[in-house]
């Protein structure tokens, strides 16, 4: 006989229900929700009514449940989400400006990338990508500036680990990928050609915050086949300086470094 594991908590249960919502999936039935979070399709009415009445979840007039408004307003309030987001988009707009292609500024979330901004130019390079969305950190440039400067230990512990790919040039090598953070860390900057999608590379540099520590990145991605790699290097790190001075980030100081 199979020992069953403990039965979900309330709070297990609600933040099932959360979670069946993605950027795959924005827009769910009732029936979806009770699948996808795994729950009774009694359970699942009962916690999506108590959400709803508390705005977390909205219901259209179809039936169908979107992520509600509140949830916003209280993700706002994350440091590393519409406060930093306020700080870098000016120097954004100006690499934007300077370059016309996709430009994007992210976070580390555990193992992930979490793009907070994103601007984009009509004629740029298509990408995978959209605030809120997604990916591991060794397949993108943001991700490969971020691991590059995360403790030895969670280095070596991600290296370890499976390296999932998407391309045939994603890194999925754990030597590839531990001699490319140490030319990350050397150079400054990271560059990820063709690891998400064949036609896009990215160069991406390391925002700093108050103390030195990293805390978030900047890239610009552009078309592979002709990207003019060098002359975009000097305009992601001035980007990613003068963000990180707005962060009160100051070289001069101890632990703080270009």
């Amino acid at each position: 006989m199979t020992a069953l594991g403990p039965a979900p908590s309330a709070p297990d249960r609600l933040l099932a229900v959360l979670g069946a919502f993605d950027h795959d999936h924005p827009a769910l039935s009732l029936t979806d929700i009770s699948r996808r979070a795994g729950l009774s399709l009694t359970t699942a009415h009962r916690l999506v009514g108590a959400l709803s009445d508390w705005g977390a979840l909205e219901r259209d007039a179809g039936g169908i449940y979107h992520v509600g408004l509140r949830l916003w307003e209280i993700a706002a309030l994350s440091p590393r989400g519409l406060p930093l987001r306020q700080v870098a988009l000016p120097y954004l707009e100006d690499l934007y400006e300077a370059t016309h292609e996709n430009v994007q500024l992210a976070v580390r979330d555990g193992s992930e990338v979490v793009y907070i901004e994103w601007i984009s130019g009509r004629s740029a390079v298509g990408v995978r990508i959209q605030v809120g969305a997604r990916w591991p950190l060794h397949a993108t440039g943001v991700g490969l500036a971020l691991l590059a400067h995360c403790e030895p230990a969670f280095q070596d512990t991600y290296c370890g680990g499976p390296l999932a790919g998407f391309t045939p040039h994603t890194i999925t090598d754990p030597a590839v990928l531990r001699r490319t953070l140490a030319e990350v860390r050397r150079s400054g900057v990271a560059v990820s050609a063709r690891q998400i999608t064949e036609d896009a590379l990215s160069v991406a540099a390391p925002v700093r915050g108050a103390g030195g520590p990293v805390t978030a990145a900047v890239s610009v991605v552009v078309p592979e086949h002709d990207a003019q790699t060098r002359a975009l290097i000097p305009a992601v790190r001035l980007a990613a300086r003068g963000i990180s001075r707005a962060l009160g980030w100051q070289p001069e100081r101890p632990g703080g470094r270009g």
